[in-house]
């Protein structure tokens, strides 16, 4: 299994690559990493779904792991039609949200073998024990 870590924080993005965040459904991008993606990278106010500017959001915010897994398979589909693109996925769920790695992680499985799709240690830990 190749590790691809993102940084712990993530201040800037080079052209062509993507913050994806946990978002709420509302796309009120009040805090944590979706304030950032608001703030810096194209986040749109209302839109708590899918790529804006140079963030993708991924709703967390709703249920359990069962009601995000759909958004998170979307995503990496969407990953693998746009090779050309760097997906720095951030640990979404696992702040304000308030799930931890062990739950989000594998829903992440199908995005192993993705190589422009790159993750948290703490997701890749998990992922590697599975």
């Amino acid at each position: 299994m190749e590790e691809r870590i993102i940084p712990n924080y993530i201040t800037t993005l080079a052209d062509n690559e993507i913050f994806v965040f946990g978002s709420n459904l509302a796309g009120t991008h009040g805090g944590g990493a979706a304030r950032l993606a608001y703030d810096k990278f194209g986040a749109i106010w209302g839109k708590g779904v899918g790529l804006q500017g140079k963030s993708y959001a991924i709703p967390t915010m709703q249920g359990g792991t069962e009601t995000i897994r759909p958004y998170v398979d979307e995503f990496i589909r969407f990953a693998q039609s746009h090779p050309n693109m760097k997906f720095l996925v951030t640990a979404i769920g696992c702040g304000i949200a308030g799930f931890n790695p062990k739950d989000i992680a594998p829903l992440f499985r199908d995005a192993v073998e993705i190589k422009n799709i790159f993750m948290p240690k703490s997701f890749w830990s998990i992922l590697k024990m599975e």
